[in-house]
């Protein structure tokens, strides 16, 4: 009878709880109550499924790119000649070992720049840059390396031409006319100055018909001068015009700190051009030779060798000290020295022709007839040299001759 009870008090209370919306606390007999409670807010709960984190890099904001708009038509112009002639502007590494009396033969290395001349892979650079290299390595704009092969040189006009074998070569830059040139022109030179391949630096040509000193101690004539910035390494890149022609291949500076001062100098185009052709054909280029050794009469000269019992005719020219056996002036007839004098601590041959002109263009030094003979003359033309002898002027045709190796 009691569990029939407890069953009963059991099922109503459930009722109770359904009915009322209140809740059971365990341990806690339901508490009956008079009035109907309001029912709480229904609770729901969201469960949220985890997602693994992954670290991502962060992302660059996309630059878009800007058509190049020059400044101005200079501007144009030179990023236009870097563009066609950069690519077959080329670096050259030189390797020789070289004698030190205490460490005994030393591998040296240097660098100079060149530029491709033609299709066939001629390149040409200054003869100083290959001068006693045992071992080229030339590398393109587009960086790759090839062996180089030394095609000719001369040292009377420092030139050199190399050349490699390679596919893919980039166009030979043209060689423009030197003689064409004013003072003021924008210039470009690009090179490898300190191993600094593909620089480009912008100037003006500053002067025409400098006369710099070649590597074997001559001169190279009609020498243009720039401020464009040549530096150790630009040796024997070309100098362009801005219609991206080589009118030289720059050479030397004048500088006290050794780096650029403004002062640079490039062996035209015009010698290029002739030079460059006869080391591709001969691999030599042959002078041309008068064959006389003769004495500068500087305002130095004069006044000694008027105080050694000298006198002289004229105040300008080339005394000629001696007519070389076997050479062209010899067998025209024109007369070297015939005695000697003693002029402070040296002995100097007088009595000889006085040369004062060469195809009626003055000559006044050594200087002036060479590059006279260099730019202006080719082995076996006649010029007419125009020379005092005992007082009288005198005019006698010269055949000119290879000057000999020395």
């Amino acid at each position: 009878m009691a569990r029939e009870n407890r069953n009963l008090w059991i099922a109503v209370t459930l009722l109770a709880i359904v009915t009322l919306g209140c809740r059971l606390s365990i341990g806690e007999p339901p508490t009956p109550t008079s009035t109907a409670s309001a029912p709480e807010p229904t609770r729901q709960v969201v469960v949220a499924t985890p997602i693994p984190w992954t670290p991502t890099a962060p992302v660059a904001p996309t630059a878009t790119p800007v058509p190049f708009d020059p400044a101005n038509s200079l501007e144009a112009q030179v990023v236009g000649v870097y563009d066609s002639a950069g690519p077959a502007v080329v670096n050259i590494t030189t390797r020789a070992l070289v004698y030190n009396p205490w460490t005994g033969s030393v591998p040296q290395e240097g660098s100079g720049s060149g530029f491709l001349y033609d299709t066939a892979g001629h390149i040409v650079t200054n003869y100083h840059v290959v001068e006693n290299a045992e071992e080229l390595i030339v590398t393109l704009a587009d960086g790759r390396n090839f062996e180089g092969k030394v095609v000719g040189v001369d040292p009377s006009s420092d030139l050199a031409v190399v050349r490699i074998v390679a596919d893919g070569l980039p166009q030979p830059i043209p060689v423009g006319d030197s003689d064409a040139l004013h003072v003021g022109e924008f210039v470009i030179a690009i090179g490898n100055p300190f191993g600094q391949e593909g620089t480009l630096t912008l100037g003006v040509i500053s002067a025409l018909g400098r006369t710099i000193e070649s590597p074997d101690g001559r001169f190279i004539g009609e020498a243009i001068q720039t401020d464009a910035a040549i530096n150790p390494g630009n040796s024997g890149g070309p100098l362009l015009s801005l219609h991206g022609q080589v009118i030289g291949v720059n050479s030397q500076i004048i500088s006290p700190s050794g780096t650029s001062a403004g002062i640079g100098f490039a062996v035209p185009a015009n010698t290029v051009q002739r030079v460059v052709t006869a080391l591709i054909a001969e691999g030599r280029y042959p002078h041309p030779w008068l064959g006389v050794r003769t004495l500068t009469l500087s305002p130095m000269w004069r006044q000694a060798l008027a105080e050694a019992g000298v006198g002289l005719p004229v105040d300008a020219g080339l005394l000629v000290i001696e007519a070389v056996a076997g050479g062209p002036a010899r067998q025209a007839g024109i007369q070297g020295g015939d005695r000697l004098v003693q002029v402070g601590n040296v002995r100097v041959a007088v009595g000889g022709d006085i040369i004062v002109a060469l195809d009626d263009q003055s000559v006044t030094s050594f200087e002036e007839l060479t590059i006279y003979l260099e730019t202006q003359t080719q082995i076996g033309d006649e010029v007419q040299v125009t020379l005092l002898r005992d007082g009288e002027e005198v005019r006698v045709p010269v055949t000119l001759t290879e000057r000999p190796e020395e």
